[in-house]
């Protein structure tokens, strides 16, 4: 199926899944959900210094259900992560993660019983950003990273995604 357009001296043709994956890279939602040290990074790349504007990212949601990335930022522990997933499980399809942080990513420098060593072991991560505390412009080369593998994605055609992870 293809999408045709009219512009200016000739034709565009572009497939639809693409025109959509386009529409959705240039404008993800972010949910933020800063515990710890790393909130104030992700802050700070919201903020006018480092601008994640300019990226389509202005529009931070603090509703689950009208966002569709959420940057965790900092320490996990185990009394959170019901809230965490609760949080994930209402966010619409498509959604995407981004882990920011050492805490975040494998539980940092905490080795204790009550601190979650990865948030992957509770929902799956698209693209984690390491560092104790993560520069700013590391959430901001991640918010790259994620928007080029939105790109790539099949939205039209959700199994058709799950067959190429399993080759």
């Amino acid at each position: 199926m293809g999408f045709q357009a009219y512009v200016g001296q000739g034709w565009v043709l572009s497939k639809l899944e693409q025109l959509i994956n386009w529409g959705r890279s240039r404008s993800p939602w972010p949910l933020p959900y800063g515990t710890a040290c790393c909130g104030i990074e992700m802050m700070a790349a919201l903020a006018s210094g480092y601008d994640m504007a300019r990226f389509g990212a202005e529009r931070p949601s603090f509703s689950p259900r009208q966002a569709d990335v959420l940057i965790e930022a900092g320490t996990i522990t185990k009394k959170m992560v019901p809230v965490l997933r609760r949080i994930y499980d209402q966010m619409a399809e498509p959604k995407w993660v981004i882990a920011m942080g050492a805490c975040a990513c494998s539980g940092g420098v905490f080795r204790t019983y009550s601190t979650l060593q990865g948030i992957d072991q509770v929902i799956p991560v698209d693209v984690y950003v390491p560092g104790c505390p993560p520069r700013p412009e590391g959430l901001i080369y991640a918010l790259l990273q994620l928007m080029e593998k939105i790109k790539q994605d099949h939205p039209l055609y959700p199994q058709l995604a799950e067959l190429k992870k399993g080759v």
